[in-house]
């Protein structure tokens, strides 16, 4: 397996397919996946140089970062391929500094675990939600 950074390697009609069918992405539209895309830091997973997964790393690239859109086709899913593109957003050269990482996600909190991630349960954490559905 391969992950690049590179946006031109991005096989985006198929990315956007395969985000149309997460929970998480209800009402988006290509036009909001490109610019989304464009604004952060995209990693691709390739495997025989095939796109097989998707995650971008969103923020400032220096102080915070949010991961986001964190996706794998069904057929390679639980064979670390979500594992290796959240590794390579947190080692990217560009988020090094990065001390404060966020994300969000209903159902794969053990993924995130083991890189360290906690549930907020501080109190400091706030959040505006404009969407919809929010």
């Amino acid at each position: 397996m391969e992950i690049v950074f590179d946006l031109s390697r991005i096989d985006f009609a198929s990315t956007s397919r395969l985000l149309e069918t997460a929970y998480w992405t209800a009402g988006r539209t290509d036009e909001i996946n490109l610019r989304a895309f464009a604004n952060s830091v995209c990693a691709v997973a390739l495997i025989d140089g095939q796109q097989v997964g998707f995650a971008r790393a969103s923020g400032d690239r220096t102080l915070f970062a949010r991961i986001s859109d964190v996706i794998v086709q069904p057929e390679h899913r639980g064979k670390g391929v979500g594992k290796a593109l959240v590794r390579a957003l947190l080692d990217h050269p560009e988020l090094r500094t990065v001390a404060i990482w966020t994300l969000n996600t209903s159902d794969a909190h053990g993924l995130y675990e083991t890189f360290g991630f906690r549930r907020c349960t501080d109190g400091n954490e706030m959040r505006l939600d404009r969407s919809a559905a929010g």
